[in-house]
């Protein structure tokens, strides 16, 4: 996306948000909220953990860590967190849906009810006034600020009444949240018996913090830089490195086009290797009414969602196997 488009968009909806008297209220508000000493203190703890581990080197630790990372990531994350029960792209029993959400908890990115409140907020807010990560608030902000500073990882519960009921309505998921990080903690235990500290520098501390900044450049890189397929009305683009350090999160010009769709690589180019983990769960028997979009049968124009509960408006213009 050229940069005269992008400033382009960036005023129009800093105009927009002016004009509804706003402004970037949302960052003000979370920095008179105060600091999240907390998280700071266990992200700075982390980090130096993942630098340590350069440190304590070895292969057999390394491929651990790749392992975990897609566990974590892919079988998490992309595929649970996001795709099934943000969106609920497709469907699953409930043993495999409780798995996959158990994976998710490994990426140390919260529960799955704050997760999946955030990210349907983003949606239906996205690049405007209540958008929880934009980087109309800054690219700093965007990647991790929103985080270190204010509440938007712990919504009252008037909010997730309204965007998370099917998740708060659900006593595992409610314990999963509730008890997101014990996963680690058992991991860590597991690996250190294992494979001493290597094992458990490389398989935790390095694999979460790459990890976390993975997930954190879809809400920043794609968002500033990389190609849009799709007119939407926000600043989302499709980026090949994000993509590939995400398992397929990074085409997210076509995610916010489409945000239903369980397939986000449209094209044969655009590597989606949550999407293919998908299908072959489909394969299995494992996925059903399973929402995807392809190239050759969009409609005209793409829906441009600005409300979450609109989502299922996308179902029409989808396949369904």
């Amino acid at each position: 996306m050229s940069q005269t488009v992008r400033e382009t968009m960036s005023e129009a909806a800093s105009q927009a948000m002016s004009q509804a008297g706003e402004g970037s209220s949302r960052k003000e508000r979370a920095n008179r909220d105060g600091f999240n000493w907390g998280t700071a203190i266990a992200m700075g703890l982390f980090h130096l953990g993942a630098i340590a581990a350069l440190f304590f080197f070895t292969w057999p630790a390394f491929f651990v860590a790749c392992f975990l990372w897609w566990v974590s990531g892919s079988l998490g994350i992309g595929m649970s967190y996001h795709r099934l029960l943000t969106h609920r792209g497709y469907k699953t029993p409930k043993w495999v849906e409780y798995f996959l959400t158990w994976c998710a908890t490994l990426a140390l990115e919260g529960g799955p009810i704050f997760w999946v409140a955030t990210h349907r907020i983003h949606h239906q807010f996205s690049d405007e006034q209540g958008d929880p990560h934009s980087p109309i608030d800054g690219k700093w902000w965007s990647h991790m600020g929103w985080i270190l500073t204010g509440k938007s990882m712990h919504h009252d519960t008037t909010t997730l009444a309204r965007y998370v009921p099917d998740l708060t309505k659900d006593k595992v998921h409610v314990w999963l949240t509730k008890y997101h990080y014990t996963s680690n903690i058992i991991l860590g235990v597991i690996l250190y018996a294992i494979g001493g500290l290597p094992w458990l520098l490389w398989g935790v501390f390095a694999r979460v913090v790459v990890g976390l900044h993975s997930t954190w450049m879809v809400n920043s890189v794609t968002h500033m830089w990389g190609s849009r397929r799709f007119a939407t009305k926000d600043l989302s683009t499709n980026n090949f490195v994000v993509a590939v350090l995400t398992f397929g999160e990074g085409w997210h010009n076509n995610h916010h086009a489409h945000p239903v769709s369980a397939r986000h690589g449209l094209a044969w180019y655009e590597v989606d290797t949550n999407w293919y983990c998908i299908w072959a769960l489909k394969k299995l028997g494992l996925a059903r009414h399973v929402y995807k979009v392809t190239l050759d049968n969009l409609p005209p124009k793409p829906a441009l969602l600005r409300d979450v509960k609109a989502a299922g408006v996308m179902a029409a213009a989808a396949g369904n196997d």
